[in-house]
């Protein structure tokens, strides 16, 4: 999973030097990425296919943890949680981003959602989309959102892994992984 993220996030920043985040001309420079810059589609390629192997190494790891038990561990599991969530939703604004039609109706689609949440639905919906439809303004935040989120995820994930040492990982046979551990101070530092 750590591979995978930092080749999305390495791949997505050298999209990021080519993309325009205008209505206008998002979907051209993706285009442009894709025939002009130099092995800019596979790059392109690598980013979009990449989040789908992130995906499924996701699901692979939560099964696993589903399977052994891991959500015993509270602040681990709800970290977690929060990880899947944010990962889903990085993703859905990198799918909105080239701007062709299943990225506007996508958009418009999935955030309307919000207005079936009673007396503030559309007021959440209007402060998404920046307007009273999925405009410039909605596009220019889904690709400020889908930049920082990655890095936001990276810190969340280095979280999740101190919850998970300080605990011990879950395995097939039950056992107590964290049995046969010392402190590594004083122990260690002082050799």
């Amino acid at each position: 999973l750590g591979l995978c993220l930092i080749i999305q996030i390495i791949t997505g920043l050298f999209l990021a030097m080519h993309y325009t985040a205008d209505t206008t001309t998002a979907f051209s420079s993706v285009s442009h990425i894709c025939r002009d810059v130099n092995y800019g589609w596979l790059i392109r390629y690598i980013h979009a296919n990449g989040a789908s192997m992130f995906f499924i190494c996701l699901f692979i790891h939560i099964g696993r943890g589903i399977y052994y038990g891991s959500y015993l561990y509270k602040e681990t599991w709800n970290i977690g949680v929060l990880l899947l969530f944010s990962v889903m939703a990085t993703a859905f604004l990198g799918y909105v981003l080239p701007w062709g039609q299943m990225s506007f109706w996508g958009a418009t689609v999935i955030t309307n959602l919000l207005s079936a949440i009673p007396y503030m639905g559309t007021t959440i919906v209007e402060w998404i989309w920046g307007g009273f439809s999925v405009d410039k303004a909605t596009l220019t935040r889904f690709f400020a959102f889908h930049f920082i989120l990655p890095f936001i995820i990276a810190a969340l994930a280095v979280v999740h892994l101190l919850f998970l040492h300080e605990t011990g990982s879950n395995n097939p046979l039950g056992l107590n992984s964290n049995a046969d551990k010392i402190p590594f101070h004083p122990y260690y530092t002082l050799k």
